[in-house]
């Protein structure tokens, strides 16, 4: 009986035990997940069962050869910014286009290695706007490279085209009153396929992918599928735009990047007022005059939410919601507190943050960093300042950088190569004066 009872109480003892255990471990997870950043991501992703979830804080594990197919009005500015930070922070060099290219890879013309500044070289990230040549950026980049770009939904890409380049594009300066509508109902009234900018006005994502925007409408079909195929063996990831974030998370799972490395604030951005609604009719038009485009759009945005599946939807949704908490602390710390507001470029004091405007007809959006914010406890004003800065700007700022960097490692080899030469020297008397003894 005694026994009986010791045996009973020694289980009940090891039961509060296993209590007592569980609360410390549930407590201590609990405090953890309210300290937000990396910590909150991995035990987000135990309790969820999330595979490659957490990142790598070692950089040395980290994905650093990058190279990004920036395409035309797809949110690929904001893309392009992430990339541009990450190679900032971690010490890599990004390929930049000579002067004579502005702050494109001479676009439209097909890339070639001839339009890459010479100070940025070897490279390990390219990202800004030019023709997809294949076998010129294997040239370029390294065995390792890993092929991103991005899509959008063509219906919304062609209204952001023809409102962006309005005054730019011949085919739609042509256009009576500037009208979409018109275009669309009659566009080879309007469209010349020999005019230097025509790209702009049928098939812009197929165009920058290298591909052939003018194939004839009865062998598009074939064509779109054949090209999809052959893009989809080149690049890792295809992001959607309107899937932003969760391509995001596939991007950083893909590169085996922390959530910190991808976090952003939307760039490159019109006021409201100068898009346009269309309808549904004309969204078919659209997609009808863009077919490859169209092709290639559903294409890539099914195998987007294959790959978000195979991850996991559940796991996709919470690290969205944790990227998406992570951005909101690092805009407020960035604007003392609050959500920045999007302001013109002639209400922006900062001329480095002044967007780059493509005529009167549209007006670019950016931001103005507050002049009065105190850096205690907030992130470093140089980081806040390259998140909202506008691709021309800092395309130049790399440049600059990049190019102090290669001055700087010239000269350290140089005096080496003189020390060597010097020493060889030493060695070499010696050896002639006994040969004259």
């Amino acid at each position: 009986m005694d026994q009986a009872v010791a045996l009973c109480l020694k289980k009940v003892e090891m039961s509060q035990k296993k209590i007592f255990l569980l609360l410390i471990a549930i407590s201590s997870v609990s405090l953890l997940l309210h300290h937000g950043g990396h910590l909150n991501l991995t035990f987000e992703a135990f309790w969820l069962g999330c595979s490659s979830s957490a990142g790598s804080s070692d950089p040395a594990l980290k994905h650093t050869s990058v190279a990004f197919l920036k395409t035309h009005k797809t949110a690929s500015t904001t893309v392009q910014n992430i990339l541009f930070r990450f190679a900032e922070r971690n010490n890599l060099t990004v390929a930049l286009p000579v002067t004579s290219c502005a702050h494109q890879f001479c676009y439209p013309r097909t890339f070639s290695n001839r339009f890459v500044h010479p100070h940025t070289t070897p490279p390990d990230i390219i990202t800004n706007h030019l023709r997809f040549s294949r076998t010129e950026i294997r040239r370029l980049m390294p065995n390792n490279t890993i092929y991103i770009t991005i899509l959008r939904e063509p219906g919304a890409m062609f209204e952001s085209l023809f409102s962006y380049y309005n005054q730019y594009c011949q085919s739609f300066k042509r256009v009576p009153n500037g009208s979409l509508e018109m275009f669309l109902n009659h566009p080879w009234n309007y469209y010349r396929p020999e005019d230097n900018d025509s790209m702009y006005a049928r098939n812009t994502l197929t165009f920058d992918l290298g591909g052939d925007k003018d194939r004839p409408s009865t062998e598009a079909p074939m064509y779109a599928k054949r090209f999809a195929a052959e893009l989809e063996r080149v690049f890792s990831l295809v992001m959607i735009s309107e899937y932003f974030d969760e391509s995001l998370v596939l991007l950083r799972r893909l590169l085996s990047w922390d959530l910190d490395d991808v976090l952003y604030m939307s760039l490159n951005m019109r006021t409201q007022s100068s898009k346009s609604r269309l309808s549904n009719i004309m969204t078919r038009k659209v997609r009808a005059w863009n077919a490859i485009d169209s092709v290639l759009y559903d294409y890539f945005n099914a195998s987007l939410w294959r790959q978000l599946r195979a991850v996991g939807l559940p796991c996709v949704e919470r690290e969205v919601q944790l990227l998406r908490q992570s951005r909101d602390r690092l805009v407020r710390g960035c604007f003392g507190g609050n959500l920045p507001q999007l302001r013109s470029a002639s209400q922006i004091k900062n001329k480095e943050l002044r967007p780059w405007q493509p005529s009167n007809k549209v007006a670019i959006v950016g931001y103005d960093l507050p002049t009065n914010i105190t850096q205690k406890g907030m992130y470093p004003r140089d980081d806040c300042l390259k998140m909202i800065m506008p691709e021309v700007q800092y395309t130049q700022l790399l440049l600059r950088s990049e190019s102090f960097r290669y001055r700087k490692r010239f000269l350290r080899n140089s005096q080496q190569s003189l020390r060597s030469a010097g020493s060889a020297r030493v060695h070499k008397e010696p050896r002639a004066r006994n040969f004259l003894l």
